[in-house]
C-alpha cells in the first residue's frame, strides 16, 4: 500500500508528466471535473535501481500512463496501463528469461478505508484496489507496486523442465512419482488378465 501522506523526495510535486520513478501529485491541485492525465516513462538510469529493489535481473523498459479522476466528494480513481519488459533468472536453469508485461491497473483512494474486523465483524471481500487518500497521490508508487505484483513468480525458459529427484537409503528401492500414483499399475494388471 502506498504512503500518500507526503511527496517522495525523488520526484516533482507538480505537473502531469515526468521521467522519474516517483511523481507525487498534490490532491488539492488536481482538477475535480475532468480526468488528470499522467504519463511516466522512467529514464534508463532509473531502471537498474528498480530491478535491484524488485530482486530481479533487469527492467529493460517501463511505462505507466493513465488518468486520475475525482469520484464523488472524497474518492479518487486511478486507472492506468502498465507496460514493462523484465528479465528474471529461470527457476530451472537460472538462464535469463525475458517477460513482457501489459496490464490494466486500477486504484481507488478513499479518506477512510472500511474497517475489517470491527465489532460487527462483517466479512467483506478484500479489495486490493483500495488505498488511503492522503495529501498526495503518487502514480510512480502505484507503478512500482503494480510491477512487483505482475512479475512471474516462477519464470521458466521455454523447454526447461524439472527432472525427477529420487532419494532412498542404500538397499531400499526409491519411491518415484510413478509408483506413488494409486492406479498406475492397474492398466498393466488389466492387460495381463485379458491374456
Amino acid at each position: 500500500m502506498s504512503d500518500n501522506s507526503r511527496p517522495d523526495a525523488s520526484g516533482p510535486a507538480g505537473g502531469a508528466t515526468g521521467t522519474s520513478l516517483s511523481q507525487p501529485l498534490r490532491v488539492a491541485d488536481l482538477a475535480t471535473r475532468k480526468p488528470n492525465r499522467f504519463n511516466l516513462q522512467p529514464a534508463a538510469a532509473d531502471l537498474p535501481p528498480l530491478a535491484e529493489e524488485l530482486g530481479i535481473s533487469a527492467v529493460e523498459g517501463l511505462s505507466f500512463s493513465g488518468t486520475l479522476q475525482a469520484k464523488g466528494k472524497s474518492e479518487w480513481v486511478l486507472k492506468g496501463r502498465l507496460k514493462a519488459r523484465v528479465v528474471q533468472p529461470c527457476v530451472v536453469t537460472t538462464e535469463p528469461v525475458t517477460t513482457a508485461i501489459d496490464e490494466e491497473v486500477t486504484r481507488r483512494f478513499l479518506p477512510d478505508l472500511p474497517d475489517e474486523g470491527a465489532e460487527g465483524e462483517v466479512e467483506m471481500p478484500e479489495d486490493e484496489t483500495l488505498e488511503v487518500l492522503g495529501r498526495f497521490i503518487d502514480p510512480g508508487q502505484v507503478m512500482r507496486e503494480a510491477l512487483a505484483l505482475a512479475l512471474p513468480l516462477y519464470p521458466r525458459r521455454k523447454g526447461a523442465a524439472l527432472g525427477e529427484a529420487v532419494f532412498a537409503q542404500p538397499g531400499v528401492e526409491p519411491l518415484t512419482d510413478e509408483a506413488l500414483r494409486p492406479f498406475a499399475g492397474l492398466s498393466d494388471l488389466r492387460d495381463r488378465l485379458k491374456k
